[in-house]
């Protein structure tokens, strides 16, 4: 079956990721575009390092190709910001990335985007799975590559240099320039080098990267921005003396950073350095935009400002059209996305990092220094994240307990509000929070709580684990 979660489809290669499944999605969104009368305008496909993905694109176009749809196919491995850029500077309809994103090696998938350069909505993707499920001549039609190419159906592009252009346009480059800094990476064996070096160096400044070579396994780690997937990159700047250093998740849609002394810098940091340096130091008016696994700390800056923070459920989908909404300065999430206003409708590691470079430029300050600046404004919150893997039978008992009958477990804090809107959530009346929830993305159930300090967080977690026996 092909279903969509938070983040997309996405598949173990082999067995849901199958050449016939990539090909009946393509259909689906041929059938789509054709009843929105949208065809004409053709779509755009691109693809990132992992296993297949180039194929998979290629199988895809097959299939737009036999359906009489132009395929624009960006010919290089690139950073899924750039297919998501490129939907919206030039109006398309439709575009898809083949990218299983932060997820381990043996996954791939497909992020469909909507007209403006969005991550198609939950309306748009159970129409894509309606359109699905009308595919019944399988094996789909296709035809060969070569032809397509031949008949103008299939057209190679590289638009790399707009996107880094959009991107150079916007950030104070004259600023960056003049403090010359140096500035370590790790695109994690994924595809943000090119992007991030040709940014950087522009901005003389002095890049150094490590992981950089195509190894679809990863290195043998997820290829996910957290504390213990970038201790290579923290020792590479303490011993290089590096002003920061940073990664990108495996298609750049996500950031990780190590700052001045080597410490990792939780994505809810680098939301609340940004959201406070845009407003702050750029002038800039207007609210925030966070999941409900996000910091509140987020809330407290955007309260200081007299701006407001909304809270929506998982998915980036929901971040974006949020802001939207709201005309917001910045969204993100606790995973390391986040987008900013004027830019694309979706996360952008690859501008994020360009916007951190800029603020450490622009303050004078190093990246400790603000964080430290930040702490002593508005406090300091621990956050613990926890996830857990099931069986589909512990999965059902889990969400009846907790989603249907809405049983709790003794807590012995006031508790503020209970909220249902993404799984559960407790609000308590000091502040702190914790929300339990099943991974739209891997067969993971994911406890996050934020509180005064790391035991006490700890602790919360502790109770809904014994409470759940997981």
């Amino acid at each position: 079956m092909i279903q969509f979660g938070t983040g997309g489809w996405r598949a173990v290669i082999g067995d849901g990721f199958t050449k016939e499944n990539i090909q009946i999605l393509s259909r689906a969104i041929c059938d789509k575009m054709r009843k929105e009368k949208v065809e004409q305008e053709g779509i755009v496909l691109g693809y990132d390092r992992r296993f297949l993905s180039k194929e998979a694109m290629q199988w895809a176009a097959q299939v737009f190709a036999a359906e009489g749809i132009k395929a624009y196919l960006i010919n290089k491995s690139a950073p899924t910001p750039l297919v998501m850029f490129y939907v919206m500077k030039h109006e398309f309809h439709y575009g898809m990335m083949i990218t299983a994103s932060h997820n381990p090696a043996v996954y791939n998938g497909i992020k469909v985007f909507t007209y403006g350069g969005r991550d198609a909505d939950e309306t748009q993707t159970a129409d894509i799975e309606h359109y699905i499920n009308e595919v019944t001549d399988i094996p789909v039609d296709e035809m060969s590559y070569a032809e397509g190419i031949e008949k103008g159906l299939i057209e190679e592009i590289y638009p790399l240099n707009e996107y880094l252009d959009s991107i150079i346009d916007t950030v104070d480059m004259a600023q960056v320039k003049r403090r010359g800094l140096r500035v370590a990476l790790d695109p994690m064996y994924g595809v943000s080098e090119t992007s991030l070096k040709t940014i950087l160096m522009t901005a003389r400044c002095e890049v150094e990267t490590i992981h950089e070579r195509h190894d679809t396994l990863f290195g043998g780690k997820l290829p996910a921005p957290t504390a213990e997937t970038l201790r290579t990159l923290q020792n590479y700047v303490i011993d290089r003396r590096c002003d920061l250093g940073i990664a990108t998740d495996g298609d750049a849609d996500r950031i990780g950073v190590i700052d001045d002394k080597g410490n990792f810098l939780h994505p809810n940091d680098i939301l609340v350095l940004l959201y406070y340096y845009l407003v702050k130091y750029k002038g800039w008016h207007g609210p925030a935009v966070r999941n409900i696994c996000t910091t509140h700390l987020l809330d407290r800056v955007a309260e200081s400002f007299g701006e407001q923070c909304y809270e929506v459920p998982v998915g980036f989908k929901h971040i974006s059209a949020k802001m939207f909404a709201t005309d917001a300065v910045i969204g993100g999430e606790s995973s390391g996305g986040m987008a900013v206003r004027g830019h694309i409708k979706g996360k952008d590691g690859i501008y994020a990092s360009a916007l951190l470079v800029e603020m450490i430029a622009v303050t004078g300050m190093k990246l400790s220094e603000i964080m430290e600046t930040i702490r002593r404004e508005y406090g300091g919150m621990a956050l613990e994240e926890r996830d857990y893997r099931f069986s589909p039978q512990r999965k059902d008992e889990i969400r009846k307990l907790l989603l249907e009958d809405k049983e709790l477990p003794q807590i012995p804090y006031e508790v503020e509000s209970v909220s249902y809107l993404d799984g559960l959530k407790i609000y308590l009346k000091d502040g702190g929070w914790i929300s339990v929830r099943f991974s739209g993305t891997e067969p993971l159930l994911r406890i996050f709580c934020e509180m005064k300090d790391k035991s006490s967080a700890a602790d919360f977690c502790g109770i809904f684990e014994t409470y759940l026996a997981l």
